[in-house]
């Protein structure tokens, strides 16, 4: 049976909390952003056809410090190496691809890349191609030769990636552009009509958004108060941490941005997160409409045939959203005070619906240049996949500390109650039962509690200013 390996933060079938799927890795098991979920779980469900077996590799590439062993490893357990990659042409990516491009070199197997793009700053409308170091740049040219070494072509995500791949000498015979992945994971069959005629204070709908974005701060306050039914959907894992435990991101420096516990859309209880891209898209299929900055928050509604309208932020976005032809607004060009309302207007999925077909069809072909055989073809649909999918018990989605219902009360139970038995009950014990008298009581014990918090430098100032009293 062949096997291919495929660059992916997990199995799509493996089942993981929330809780785990953050704390397991430094940014969660997610890779920082959830989004990458999306593009690499479609390109899984993509090629799984029969007899063959696809594995995730965990992101292995870009986290095990000795890449030969490691390559050593898959070149004889595997027979491909599929990597569905992102905005991977920036500086803040050069560590991945610097480690990603020596596990390739050592590899003897074919590998495919698909989806790859350059990244700009929130800036880069006006100049799209990065301004990377020269290291950095150096690193993107031989991971193009790594790849076109053991590869037809580099599929990339759209005209801006073509054209800068092309001033670093890698041309239209090494280079195609295929979009992203994530959009064709039904391959042609993906059509978008909006479901309401328009959207009012009491329509369902979703906001997702760049914290780097300054302009999404009032948008997402004035919404808040607005839009009753409208959700947040945030992918970054500082807001997995903030839905989970509680933790404030800059509430003083940015209170309108929803990081922190104080935000509307946080104590109304209207924020979801989701670690599973089937969570995640049986919610969007329930909403009239998506909106905002983060173009994977706004291709999974489309996926879940919800339309959705991307608020152009950078060259990254911009570029997918024009080669797919998704609805679009940039951002110098929207109008002060800018309303869903008049996005969802503005909508009009005639051009994606039209050029659907012809982008997968190219798609399709790039993948068959490459050798990988998809589910689309002739004698390899593959029902099994979706069928298992359906029967797996993925989490719900995470919600605030505010959820009334009795679901997400009892899943702040059971996470309280992990994190007692895990570190909680010692501290606690330690603190409130300690073994005197038969021993010395413990001097932080002697003090006030509040005294033991209390920086030595600041009691050294109190106790001056109580004799001065």
């Amino acid at each position: 049976m062949k096997r291919i390996l495929v660059r992916s933060p997990k199995d799509p079938f493996h089942v993981i909390s929330p809780e785990h799927a953050l704390a397991l890795y430094p940014k969660g098991v997610f890779g920082r952003n959830v989004g990458n979920m999306v593009f690499t779980e479609a390109m899984h469900r993509l090629i799984t056809v029969p007899d063959v077996e696809v594995v995730s590799d965990s992101f292995l590439s870009e986290r095990m410090p000795d890449s030969r062993a490691h390559a050593a490893r898959v070149n004889e357990e595997f027979d491909q190496y599929v990597i569905p990659l992102a905005n991977a042409f920036r500086h803040s990516y050069h560590r991945n691809l610097r480690q990603m491009t020596q596990f390739i070199e050592h590899l003897n197997i074919p590998v495919v890349v698909a989806g790859v793009g350059v990244a700009g700053g929130v800036n880069s409308l006006d100049n799209p191609f990065p301004d990377n170091p020269p290291a950095t740049t150096a690193t993107i040219k031989q991971f193009l030769r790594a790849v076109l070494d053991r590869s037809a072509t580099i599929g990339v995500r759209g005209e801006t990636t073509r054209e800068y791949l092309a001033t670093l000498g890698f041309g239209d015979e090494h280079v195609e552009v295929v979009g992203c992945p994530s959009l064709f994971r039904r391959g042609a069959d993906l059509n978008i009509q909006k479901k309401a005629d328009h959207l009012s204070e009491d329509s369902h709908f979703t906001m997702n958004l760049s914290p780097y974005v300054p302009l999404m701060d009032e948008v997402s306050i004035r919404h808040a108060a607005r839009y009753p039914h409208m959700i947040y959907v945030p992918q970054g894992h500082d807001s997995l941490e903030m839905l989970l435990w509680g933790v404030d991101r800059q509430p003083q420096k940015r209170p309108d941005l929803p990081a922190h516990t104080t935000h509307p859309l946080y104590q109304s209880n209207r924020m979801r997160f989701f670690v599973d891209p089937m969570t995640w898209n049986d919610f969007l299929a329930k909403q009239e409409f998506s909106f905002g900055t983060r173009i994977h928050g706004n291709i999974a509604a489309i996926n879940a045939r919800t339309p959705a309208h991307v608020i152009a932020h950078d060259a990254r976005t911009l570029e997918l959203a024009r080669y797919h032809e998704i609805p679009h607004t940039l951002v110098p060009n929207l109008p002060d005070k800018v309303d869903a309302a008049d996005l969802f207007e503005q909508t009009d999925y005639t051009a994606f619906n039209a050029g659907h077909p012809e982008r997968w069809a190219k798609f399709a072909r790039f993948l068959e240049k490459n050798d990988v055989e998809h589910v689309y073809e002739d004698g390899k649909s593959n029902p099994a996949y979706d069928e298992r999918m359906a029967a797996t018990p993925f989490p719900g989605p995470v919600e605030t500390m505010f959820a009334d219902s009795v679901e997400s009360r009892t899943a702040l139970i059971a996470r309280v109650g992990e994190l007692y038995q895990a570190s909680g009950q010692k501290m606690l014990e330690r603190r409130y039962k300690p073994d005197y008298p038969f021993a010395p009581m413990p001097e932080e014990l002697k003090r006030p509690a509040w005294e033991s918090r209390v920086p030595p430098r600041l009691k050294r100032l109190g106790k001056k200013i109580l004799r001065r009293g």
